[in-house]
């Protein structure tokens, strides 16, 4: 890939993490457990640093971070947060879980494309983990969860 196909790609990935920073933050607002608000806080630190680092490596590759992107997947994140905050425990983890196995499937298939830039390779198996990490517990949680109701 050049850079121009690297920003482009970049872009993407910083909308979706822009996405993710809003998306869990409105939900942390709207759970009443207070594990999972904490939690959802965490891991939407743990999303800003991904906005952070893609927004230095596109800087890096003398792009800019698309604006429009931003704009727009803060509105999708917040009115996403919102809605499945407000629809429930279990149907916000099956949400969460579902984009961040989007996300690490986008990112896997971005590090078999991306090239031979070994920062930019550490970057996004960095992002990968992290999404792996939260899909296993919104996982681990979800089962908690289901199995207590089916106990109930």
């Amino acid at each position: 890939m050049n850079n121009q196909q690297l920003i482009k790609k970049l872009n993407w990935f910083y909308s979706l993490e822009v996405n993710q920073v809003d998306l869990y933050t409105i939900q942390s607002k709207h759970t009443s457990d207070i594990y999972i608000k904490q939690v959802l806080r965490r891991v939407a630190e743990i999303e800003a640093d991904h906005v952070k680092n893609i927004s230095d490596k596109i800087r890096e590759l003398g792009g800019k971070p698309t604006i429009i992107g931003e704009n727009l997947a803060t509105l999708t994140g917040k009115v996403a947060g919102f809605a499945t905050g407000v629809a429930g425990t279990i149907a916000l983890l099956k949400a969460d879980i579902d984009l961040e196995e989007k996300a690490m499937k986008d990112y896997k298939d971005f590090i078999l494309e991306a090239g031979p830039d070994e920062h930019l390779f550490e970057l996004l198996w960095s992002n990968l983990i992290d999404e792996d990490l939260h899909t296993a517990w919104f996982t681990n949680k979800l089962k908690e969860i289901e199995s207590r109701h089916e106990n109930s």
